[in-house]
């Protein structure tokens, strides 16, 4: 296990560095195992291929970094999530950019629509809160993401949380409200 945890950072570490110096789309699998100096075998024996790599880079930082908080404190999550995110935006800048099968915008879409049914539930006190709802806001919110990061004068993260937590908890009482509507 801790053989395989250091292959796995030496190739994220890799692609990182590939990222910082070419567009991913022209990164390939034999290009990174290169510059880890390990051979394809290995990177294939840990990953799919280069797009799993970006994501495991995503979840195993972010395990690392909520790894104290309770499962209740969604805003603790967000706060600490965004903050990673300006951190490392020239990683996630180009990372949120990449598009297709298995990428790094579904995989994070599929991290945040619990996190967002869970906020859009304590914040109206509602149970049963229509996927198409949950949807819209967690593609709303991953695109305020990707416009944030990827903008020339990105603000800084507390600017950003703040503008972010005042239009979630609007939006999720609002659109609650909708729902008693339909019913």
């Amino acid at each position: 296990m801790v053989d395989s945890n250091i292959t796995k950072k030496a190739l994220a570490q890799t692609l990182r560095e590939l990222m910082d110096e070419i567009p991913f789309e022209k990164i390939n699998v034999a290009q990174i195992c290169e510059k880890c100096g390990m051979n394809r075998k290995s990177f294939y024996y840990h990953f799919r291929d280069k797009y799993d790599l970006v994501n495991w880079i995503f979840d195993t930082d972010f395990i690392a970094l909520m790894a104290d908080l309770q499962p209740e404190d969604e805003w603790g999550f967000i706060e600490r999530a965004c903050r990673y995110f300006y951190d490392n935006r020239s990683f996630y800048r180009k990372a949120l950019m990449i598009r297709g099968q298995n990428s790094f915008s579904d995989h994070l879409h599929e991290f945040l629509y619990p996190l967002i049914k869970n906020r859009m539930q304590a914040v109206s006190n509602y149970d049963d809160i229509h996927p198409m709802c949950i949807n819209f806001l967690t593609d709303a919110i991953e695109a305020a993401l990707i416009r944030w990061l990827t903008d020339k004068n990105c603000m800084p993260a507390d600017q950003f949380i703040r503008i972010f937590r005042a239009l979630i908890e609007e939006t999720a009482v609002e659109v609650c409200k909708q729902m008693d509507s339909f019913k």
